[in-house]
């Protein structure tokens, strides 16, 4: 099977960076499409961002647009999401999801329901 591991969550600072990694393992596909979800305490899990297997087209929540890059690297099997300008809200756990698909449709790739495959998570805390 396909696992996921998520790394490079901690705290910080509003305005500051960070960079989450999330590397598959086991045995896995050579075309799919990945992306990011984040759960704060007491609310439901959200859509981030998520890229294609080529990395020509990214999507991402408005609320993150400007700020975080999506990226991945298919040689290593590791996408990563550069988080810039960080804001309180931000604060949550952030998991790493891969679904078996190149070219996803937009909604389809902003939907936690069509991503077979998550990681654990990694702890994002951002002071005000």
């Amino acid at each position: 099977q396909v696992q996921l591991v998520e790394s490079g969550g901690g705290l910080v600072q509003a305005g500051g960076s960070l960079r989450l990694s999330c590397a598959a393992s086991g045995r896995t596909f050579s075309i799919y499409t990945m992306g990011w979800f984040r759960q704060a305490p007491g609310k439901e899990r959200e859509f981030v961002a998520a890229i294609n297997w080529r990395g020509d087209k990214t999507y991402y929540a408005d609320s993150v647009k400007g700020r975080f890059t999506i990226s991945r690297d298919n040689a290593k099997n590791t996408m990563y999401l550069r988080m810039n300008s960080l804001k309180p809200e931000d604060t949550a756990v952030y998991y790493c999801a891969l679904r078996l698909l190149a070219d996803p449709t937009a909604a389809q790739a902003k939907s936690a329901h069509e991503y077979p495959y998550w990681g654990q998570g990694t702890q994002v805390t951002v002071s005000s």
